[in-house]
């Protein structure tokens, strides 16, 4: 080809791929293995530019590793459950499945123009029968191991979208999606027991070694180990059923400054109150239209009720303190009752301010008097330092300090008999019922007689129906027959079909097991997890730092308990690597009322840094920022592929910035981009037909050629692709200036491919053709620098003139002081510098620097 034609070649050497089945992934004793795996995608009908900077990083490490030699595994899938199918199947009238699958066609149409280097054999979208069939099968063993139960619980409801949300799915105290605002509801739900495994996940983070220390520290957070003491309040006057109140404190060192008790409005006290009780049904009634995260309990106004109850302060059965009901007691958190120390916690001191309850203080400094909140001032936490000491006005070891207070409380406390020292988490059970259609159905039925029984293996997968109607709020399971109603596979007698599906979150969280063997009859075959597992990097965004991941860390755990993995596979990513987004700028006007009108880029005529519309109108251009479809600042990856070519995306994305950092597309960087990318064909195309003999040139160049081999390798396996591909930039304007010989260009372009290749297969494979490299450059073996070649026999001199580079020199390696100093002094740029003067110093530092002060 005399001209770089994107849009021709690179179908071509897709094909090429796909004929050779480049990229099937088969098990093999032969070959060390490498599973590289990017976050499979929602099939929401259209991939986008941030879709191609994940996946291709991916594709530079798979196809590096192949061409290094390693049996390379790298697949996609669709996590294709969830509300938003649903939504739009209510929207259109349509289907979720119709929906799901449809979205699915698109947006591997749109993939499989940029050439990834997939297992496309192994796709499958976790919608299928077939995948959600071996998920409920998960559950079945789980369930027979105790690793998942039944029971009541307080959850977020939204009374829109008629289902639970888990708190992640709660902003501002509203649903995700229906922006009503979320209810505290009582249901029976199934959950998963992983806070069982809360230790172990937390000390396990120390061995991920190859994992942002980011991403550890706010799963570690997230656990939250920590180390208290749980003792009880005795009521003063029992109720019929209740003698103490238990609570968990992490500060105990502030026992002294105790104001109140708090208790849930699910709390059994609270409960057996409002049974008797109007007043007290209305208030907890009212307490539970709130949401349960810590945001919108922060934010919320705290309301208490006084219950009239009183309990004895441990230290002092003389000292009563009343038990309110209040609206920030969560009762799956500790043990849903805490004692209030409005002078040293934010939170009671509103509350205290609110119904006038005592502020005492607990900390007396060394210098000074008891510490008290000023009126309206905040509430004073005490400092954590080791330098600052405090004591404690009982008698425990005068000034501890921060943990050590905590530690010594803990001790007197238990000398007292006062409760004992324990170790908590603040990872709860996770919650896996959801009240969809759109979800794998979970396989119990409930009978009368037998009460809740699992399905029988043999009768999996319990299917979704097809025939369902949207039209109705909640689920549409519930008002099934057919397909709810069943025989119990106990007894034999009618049943009913457990109708809430799993969150899914359930169905990425072991679907990179699955892909080990996307066809078994089982969850998973052994022989392929035991030899493709663990996910050697896996690559993702950072918003999936905490659930996405933990959840899969503790599937993985599960999974080996239930035989489905091998015990290498405890911990399933070996690496992992959180990128930045894309981003780009935002185009706006304002109509009439003025309001902002937002542009797409394509509407935009970008002239000497301004924008204009065709109209003429000029447009605010508002500087990069995240891409979000509500700011029409979003590219189309479509568009780019069909303008510049699927390699000038691939190569952007990469090399304008560090991958771990945001990347801004803008039109004229892409521009330069297929520009230089053209640039490298013509310089192939140019050393296709050369015939120059060899000469004094060859050397030099080739090794410019291994120091690019030294270089982009170093790049590609830490991850720097921006580094390596600046220094592709540089050796490639090596070669188009290098008076070699046509053998020595051609060796340096055939390896410029290859290196090449990760980032720009398509040009790659063009390039290797038109050269006469054998066979695909996919299949080629990486090239090795030779290390005697990155020894240079001259080393090039930067020459300071009064601390500014001015020129330089490029001398023997081995050249000494004087004969340096001599070819300085001789420098044009030094000799003006001069003007016929002498220097008053000059210094040279071997192989480093000339210094000439003048």
């Amino acid at each position: 080809m005399s001209r770089y034609d994107p849009a021709t070649l690179e179908p071509k050497w897709q094909q090429a791929w796909a004929e050779a089945g480049t990229f099937v992934a088969r098990r093999s004793a032969d070959r060390p293995k490498y599973y590289v795996l990017e976050m499979f995608p929602y099939p929401s009908g259209r991939i986008h530019i941030g879709h191609v900077r994940n996946y291709t990083m991916g594709d530079v490490i798979a196809r590096y590793k192949l061409a290094k030699g390693f049996n390379v595994l790298h697949p996609m899938g669709f996590d294709a459950f969830g509300m938003p199918a649903e939504n739009a199947a209510i929207a259109s009238g349509g289907h979720p499945a119709d929906w799901t699958y449809a979205n699915i066609d698109t947006m591997v149409a749109q993939m499989k123009p940029l050439g990834f280097g997939l297992d496309w054999t192994r796709m499958f979208a976790t919608c299928d029968v077939e995948y959600y069939g071996q998920q409920q099968a998960l559950f079945l063993d789980f369930l027979e191991k105790g690793l998942v139960y039944r029971k009541n619980a307080v959850v977020n409801w939204d009374p829109v979208d008629m289902t639970v949300l888990a708190n992640e799915q709660v902003i501002d105290g509203k649903g995700w999606r229906s922006g009503a605002d979320v209810e505290r509801r009582e249901l029976t739900q199934w959950f998963f027991k992983i806070s069982d495994f809360s230790g172990e996940l937390l000390d396990a983070l120390d061995g991920l070694d190859d994992w942002p220390a980011k991403v550890k520290l706010m799963q570690a957070n997230w656990i939250g180990r920590s180390r208290g003491l749980q003792f009880a309040f005795g009521l003063a006057t029992p109720t019929k059923t209740h003698d103490r109140v238990e609570v968990y404190t992490t500060r105990p060192d502030t026992l002294l400054g105790a104001s109140f008790i708090g208790i849930s409005p699910d709390h059994p006290i609270a409960k057996e109150l409002e049974a008797h009780d109007p007043a007290v049904a209305a208030f907890c009634a009212e307490a539970r239209k709130g949401g349960t995260t810590e945001e919108a309990i922060e934010k919320a106004e705290k309301l208490g009720f006084d219950t009239g109850l009183r309990v004895r302060h441990p230290f002092d059965t003389a000292w009563e303190l009343p038990v309110w009901i209040a609206n920030f007691i969560l009762m799956d958190y500790g043990t849903g009752a805490i004692f209030g120390c409005p002078a040293h916690d934010q939170r009671d001191l509103d509350f205290a301010r609110k119904y006038d309850l005592p502020v005492i203080s607990t900390f007396v400094p060394l210098s000074g008097d008891h510490v008290l909140p000023e009126d309206g001032g905040a509430a004073y936490v005490p400092p954590k330092p080791e330098n600052v000491r405090w004591t404690l006005p009982f008698n425990w070891p005068e000034e501890a300090t921060g943990e050590q207070a905590v530690d010594a409380a803990i001790a007197f406390c238990e000398a007292k008999g006062v409760g004992q020292g324990v170790t908590k988490f603040r990872l709860r059970d996770w919650g896996l019922s959801r009240q969809r259609y759109w979800g794998c159905p979970i396989p119990v039925v409930h009978c009368e007689d037998c009460g809740v029984v699992p399905e029988k293996k043999e009768n999996l997968p319990i299917e979704l129906p097809r025939d369902v109607t949207l039209d109705i709020p909640g689920n549409p399971l519930d008002r099934h027959p057919t397909w709810r109603d069943c025989t119990c596979p106990r007894c034999g007698k009618p049943a009913k079909r457990e109708t809430d599906t799993m969150d899914t979150f359930v169905d990425s969280s072991w679907y990179f097991a699955r892909f080990t063997a996307p066809h078994a009859k089982t969850p998973t075959d052994m022989a392929e997890a035991a030899y493709w597992m663990n996910v050697d990097q896996y690559i993702g965004g950072i918003e999936h730092a905490i659930l996405h991941l933990l959840y899969s860390r503790f599937f993985a755990r599960a999974m080996q308990i239930c035989g489905h993995l091998p015990e290498t596979a405890i911990e399933p990513f070996d690496a992992l690597f959180t990128q930045g987004m894309v981003t780009h700028a935002i185009y706006q006007t304002k109509d009439a009322n003025g309001r902002p009108v937002y542009h797409y880029p394509e509407e935009v005529d970008l002239r000497d840094g301004r924008g204009f519309l065709k109209d003429g109108r000029e447009v605010q251009i508002i500087p990069s920022a995240k891409m979000s479809k509500s700011k029409n600042n979003v590219v189309d990856p479509v568009a780019i592929i069909a303008q510049y070519g699927a390699d000038t995306a691939r190569w952007f994305v990469l090399s304008d910035s560090p991958p771990e950092r945001d990347v801004e597309w803008t039109a004229s960087g892409a521009e330069a981009t297929a520009k230089h990318l053209a640039r490298v064909h013509r310089i192939a195309s140019d050393i296709a037909t050369s015939d120059a003999a060899p000469n004094e040139a060859d050397e030099a160049l080739l090794r410019e050629m291994h120091k690019a081999i030294f270089d982009v390798t170093n790049g590609i396996e830490s991850f720097g692709f921006n580094a390596a591909i600046a220094k592709l930039y540089a050796f490639t304007n090596s070669l188009q200036k290098s008076t070699a010989g046509a053998g020595a260009k051609r060796q340096a372009a055939l390896t410029l491919a290859q290196l090449m290749s990760p980032m720009t297969p398509h040009l790659a494979e063009e390039i290797w053709a038109l050269l006469g490299g054998e066979a695909l450059i996919a299949k080629a073996h990486w090239p090795v620098a030779d290390e005697a070649m990155l020894i240079s026999d001259t080393v090039t001199l930067p020459i300071q003139i009064n601390g500014k580079r001015r020129s330089e020199i490029t001398v023997p390696r081995d050249m000494v002081k004087e004969e340096v100093e001599k070819l300085a002094l001789a420098d044009d740029a030094v000799v003006k510098a001069l003007a016929g003067g002498q220097p008053k110093k000059l210094i040279v530092v071997p192989g480093r620097i000339v210094n000439v002060v003048v």
